[in-house]
C-alpha cells in the first residue's frame, strides 16, 4: 500500500474512532490495563527477584561453605560400664573435617582471598544463678567479616587471642541479656564446660539466617559465644564426651565449618569442583562432608524468577485478550451500524481489500493507542509503588503494634521496570488488536453492496 494511501487510512480510521469518543475510550481501557499490568507485574517480579538476589549475596555468594557431616554409618557407640580395662568401653567414631584439610586448601588454592575455620559444640553458660543453652563456637578473627556480624559493645577475637590460647569470650545478643540482664558483660567471667572465659566483647542482635542446602541449618548466632579455636582445642579438646542416664556417647571431630571466599563470582563453582576432588581423595571418599556452594542459590533465585515473569505475565496477558474480546465487540458493532458507508464505498468502486484495511487500520490504531498509554502508566509503577509503600508505612505499620514479615518484604521490595517488557507489551497489545480486529474487517468485506446499500 503506498504510503499516501496508509496516510490517508489512519486519518479516516482516527476521525471514525473520534465519532464515539466514549465507546472507543471505553474499548481502549482493556488493552490501556493490560498493557499496564504485564508492566508493572513484571516489574514487581524483577523487583523481588533481585531482592532475593542480595540476600543471598549478603550471606555469601562468592563463598564455599564445606561443612562436617556425620555419615550414615557411623553411630555413635556406648556402654554402660567403665572405659577400658575389662569393661566393655565404647569406640569414639572420628569423621568431619581436618585441620589438614584447611592448610591443604588454603595452600593450594590461588582463588581464594581468605578462609575461617570453625569448631562448634552445644554448652550450657554461667554466671552466678543464671544460665543458658548456648552454641560454643571456636575460631578466628575472620569470623566476624565473613558471617557479616557486628560488635555491639567491647571487641571480638584478636589474632593475639588465638596465639595466647587466651581465656577470653565474646557473647551473643541474647546470651549477653540473658546471663546479665542488669550489669554490664564486659569484664566479667562466664562458667562454661568448667572453664571461666573473661567476656571482652557482645555482639549486636542478628536476624537467624536460613538454612543453606540440605546439610546445613539455620544458625541462631544471638546465642552464640565466641572463644579463640587454639582456646577451644585446648581446653575442650576434639573429642566431646556425653552422658546422659549412666550411658556414655562420644565423637571425635576436629572442624565443623569451613569457610572459603572466593574472588571472583565467576571462579566460584570451578573452585569448588576442585575443592570437592582434593577433599574426595584426602577422606577416600568417605561422606562425611558436603560443599555448599551459595551460588547456586542465585542460579535458583534467576529460574524462580522467570518462572515468576512467566506466570505472572500470563496472568496479566488474559487481560489483553480480554480487552481484545471488548475491540472485536465494538468493532462488530461498528460494521452493523456503518453498513450502509460499505455499501456506498463498495458502490463507488472500493475493493474487499479496502474495507478490511480500514477496519483493521481502526482496530490497529485503537489498540495500538491503548498499548502507549499502557505504557506511560506501567513506566510510573516505581512511583506509584513508592506512594503505596509511604502510605503503608506511615499511616499503617506505625498504627500496628508491630511489623509483619509479609509487611517488611513489602516495604523492602523496589519495583524495576524490565526494559524489555515495553516493546513486547505492545506488541501484544497491537497483536491483540491485529487478531481481534480481523473477523469483523472480513465480515464488513463480504457484504454484499446492494443488500448494504439497502440498509437503513
Amino acid at each position: 500500500m503506498p504510503l499516501s494511501e496508509t496516510i490517508r487510512t489512519i486519518r479516516l480510521a482516527m476521525k471514525s474512532l473520534l465519532l464515539h469518543k466514549l465507546r472507543s475510550g471505553l474499548t481502549m481501557l482493556g488493552i490501556v490495563f493490560g498493557v499496564f499490568s504485564v508492566i508493572a507485574m513484571l516489574a514487581i517480579g524483577e523487583g523481588a527477584s533481585n531482592q532475593g538476589q542480595q540476600q543471598v549475596l549478603a550471606l555469601g555468594a562468592t563463598n564455599i561453605i564445606i561443612v562436617t557431616v556425620k555419615p550414615p554409618a557411623d553411630s555413635q557407640s556406648s556402654g554402660g560400664g567403665s572405659r577400658g580395662g575389662g569393661g566393655r568401653g565404647f569406640v569414639v567414631p572420628q569423621y568431619g573435617l581436618l585441620r589438614t584439610d584447611y592448610d591443604l586448601l588454603t595452600k593450594t588454592l590461588s582463588t581464594i582471598t581468605g578462609a575461617v575455620r570453625m569448631r562448634e559444640i552445644p554448652s550450657e553458660a554461667r554466671y552466678l544463678q543464671r544460665t543458658i543453652n548456648a552454641r560454643l563456637v571456636g575460631s578466628t578473627t575472620e569470623y566476624l567479616d565473613m558471617n557479616h556480624l557486628a560488635v555491639l559493645r567491647g571487641r571480638f577475637l584478636s589474632d593475639e587471642d588465638e596465639a595466647e590460647v587466651a581465656n577470653v569470650a565474646v557473647l551473643g545478643a541474647e546470651t549477653a541479656s540473658t546471663l546479665f540482664p542488669f550489669e554490664d558483660p564486659i569484664g566479667q567471667s562466664i562458667l562454661v564446660r568448667n572453664a571461666r572465659y573473661m567476656v571482652v566483647g557482645v555482639m549486636r542482635s542478628r536476624t537467624s539466617s536460613a538454612a543453606i542446602g540440605g546439610s546445613m541449618s539455620g544458625q541462631e548466632f544471638n546465642k552464640d559465644i565466641y572463644i579463640p579455636l587454639s582456646t577451644f582445642r585446648s581446653r575442650i579438646g576434639d573429642t566431646i564426651f556425653t552422658r546422659v542416664s549412666g550411658t556414655f556417647s562420644a565423637e571425635q571431630v576436629e572442624l565443623n565449618q569451613i569457610t572459603l571466599k572466593v574472588k571472583n563470582r565467576e571462579d566460584v563453582v570451578p573452585t569448588s569442583e576442585v575443592v570437592k576432588e582434593s577433599l574426595k581423595r584426602s577422606h577416600a571418599g568417605k561422606p562425611d562432608y558436603d560443599v555448599i556452594v551459595p551460588l547456586e542459590l542465585l542460579r535458583q533465585a534467576d529460574q524462580i524468577r522467570q518462572i515468576f515473569n512467566i506466570v505472572l505475565g500470563s496472568i496479566a496477558a488474559i487481560s489483553l485478550v480480554v480487552g481484545g474480546i471488548g475491540i472485536m465487540n465494538i468493532m462488530l458493532a461498528t460494521v452493523t451500524e456503518r453498513t450502509r458507508e460499505i455499501g456506498i464505498r463498495r458502490a463507488l468502486g472500493a475493493r474487499q481489500r479496502d474495507i478490511i484495511n480500514q477496519f483493521l487500520t481502526e482496530t490497529i490504531v485503537l489498540s495500538g493507542s491503548g498499548g502507549v498509554i499502557g505504557i506511560l502508566m506501567g513506566l510510573a509503577t516505581p512511583l506509584a509503588f513508592f506512594g503505596i509503600k509511604h502510605i503503608v508505612h506511615n499511616y499503617v505499620l506505625d498504627r500496628s503494634s508491630g511489623e509483619s514479615p509479609m509487611a517488611k518484604i513489602f516495604t523492602d521490595m523496589e519495583p524495576q521496570v524490565a526494559l524489555w517488557s515495553l516493546p513486547v507489551a505492545f506488541g501484544i497489545s497491537v497483536t491483540i488488536g491485529i487478531i481481534f480486529g480481523i473477523y469483523p474487517a472480513r465480515s464488513a468485506a463480504r457484504m454484499d453492496p446492494i443488500e448494504a446499500l439497502r440498509h437503513e
